[in-house]
């Protein structure tokens, strides 16, 4: 199979590698539901060795800057509760932390979380966090533009390998709302 964007040596319907993949995020796959069909999903193998932004688009093409998001984890905090959530943004956009995560959340304060407990809560390897596999009970916060994209590079839920994606599947996601100007 050829992946739907990038020049990558290994793409895979993400439901024929369900081995490659860790456990949340295989198990989001298997029991995916949506208008976007599970075999959509695409896992392409990537060396960790490239990760950074720049060197990644350089080996694995340079469309893909324009079409991968990122995934962080952001803590909202309001007294004595702390409301954990997921935002996804364009790669070449930042999180509009504290305004449109703060106000949505309703937080007095949202900062993004310490790597320990962004990795510790949703059992992936800080650098590879996706949106597919969350914690089903936690916000999404996804910026509109990722969802106009007709296919969007993020992470697998490790450093080796990403999942190209429908941008309008993250939609459907568990916990979604879509916002305009998450990303800025």
């Amino acid at each position: 199979m050829r992946a739907p964007i990038g020049d990558f040596d290994t793409a895979v319907p993400a439901p024929d590698c369900l081995d490659d993949l860790i456990a949340p995020v295989a198990d989001a796959v298997r029991g995916w539901t949506g208008a976007v069909p599970a075999d959509r999903i695409v896992y392409v193998e990537t060396d960790p060795r490239w990760a950074d932004t720049a060197v990644f688009v350089e080996h694995y093409g340079q469309d893909l800057l324009e079409r991968s998001a990122n995934c962080v984890v952001v803590a909202g905090r309001r007294g004595a509760e702390t409301t954990l959530a997921a935002c996804l943004v364009l790669s070449t956009t930042k999180v509009d932390v504290n305004g449109v995560v703060r106000r949505q959340l309703g937080a007095r304060k949202a900062s993004f979380a310490a790597m320990d407990i962004a990795t510790g809560a949703t059992g992936m390897e800080y650098g590879g966090i996706t949106p597919v596999g969350l914690p089903r009970d936690w916000p999404l916060l996804v910026d509109s533009a990722v969802v106009d994209l007709p296919c969007v590079l993020v992470g697998s839920g490790r450093r080796r390998g990403k999942l190209l994606i429908p941008g309008k599947a993250f939609a459907e996601l568990p916990g979604a709302v879509v916002l305009d100007g998450l990303g800025v």
